[in-house]
């Protein structure tokens, strides 16, 4: 995994455990309200709390485990030891007890959804898992399940569509290599047989993922990173297209998401340094 992608997965496990932190304010008199194991719940609960914003994740699973043993209707619980689990997960090591945590976390956020099918922070939480364990496959069947909970889910869309060019980019680069085509020759593919063989598999895929792309802007205008992915799914797309004049035209079309998004990248870029906080 590259250094970005690294730390936007490290930001969504924050952005997770924050979102969880907010929803356990929620029911903190509900609880209180009631007997004394669920008191002591909540009491554990704090403290996993406390050891996981001081970076002992182990620890806090521990905590939380106990509380859900005292309440094992505290769902709040269960989201934030399955986000301890997710924080000790490592995105690219195939390791057994880094798999271990994955699966851990998996199993807390289907505990979840079992008696809240539309929670949508595991639902998110378990999209994020499969896409950063690289089974595209589960992480497209749950992104889609956050856009159908959450229509307006930026990340979600945009997700969609690196799967959708992912998926592309293997069968493209060989093709090119058989066609003895380098990277930066122009589209389209050369031997038609073996274009229509690809379009006819990945042409609607690809399509899709645009369109996702799309999705993903209309929710945030300035969202740089789908106008990057624009940019991708239309350049490699154009390898399937008819003619050259058809491939020319949608390059010229992906050069100009390449300049949407430098633009939109220093106009975020000036955003932020106005507001390091992000406070509004």
């Amino acid at each position: 995994m590259s250094g970005s992608a690294m730390r936007r997965f490290q930001l969504k496990k924050y952005t997770i455990f924050k979102k969880y932190a907010a929803a356990g304010l929620l029911v903190a008199a509900a609880v209180l309200a009631s007997g004394c194991d669920k008191l002591k719940a909540r009491d554990n609960l704090n403290q996993g709390v406390n050891a996981f914003k001081s970076g002992s994740y182990s620890e806090a699973a521990d905590r939380f485990k106990t509380a859900i043993a005292l309440d094992p209707s505290f769902e709040v619980a269960r989201l934030y030891l399955a986000t301890a689990y997710v924080q000790q997960y490592i995105p690219g090591t195939e390791t057994p007890e880094n798999k271990k945590f994955a699966t851990a976390a998996m199993d807390e956020f289907n505990n979840v959804l079992k008696a809240d099918p539309k929670n949508l922070l595991a639902t998110e939480s378990m999209a994020s898992l499969y896409y950063n364990m690289k089974d595209f496959k589960d992480a497209e069947e749950w992104n889609k399940k956050v856009v159908a909970l959450d229509p307006k889910n930026k990340e979600a869309y945009y997700t969609l569509g690196v799967i959708a060019w992912t998926e592309f980019i293997q069968a493209d680069r060989e093709a090119r290599l058989d066609e003895k085509m380098k990277l930066e020759d122009p589209p389209p593919l050369k031997d038609a047989k073996q274009r229509e063989e690809l379009k006819a598999k990945y042409w609607q895929t690809l399509t899709d993922g645009i369109e996702d792309e799309k999705h993903a802007l209309a929710a945030d205008p300035d969202y740089d990173n789908a106008m990057a992915y624009m940019n991708l799914l239309i350049r490699y797309r154009a390898d399937l297209d008819d003619s050259k004049d058809q491939a020319a035209a949608d390059v010229k079309d992906a050069d100009n998401w390449v300049t949407k998004a430098l633009e939109a990248q220093k106009k975020n870029a000036a955003k932020k340094a106005a507001n390091p906080t992000g406070t509004q």
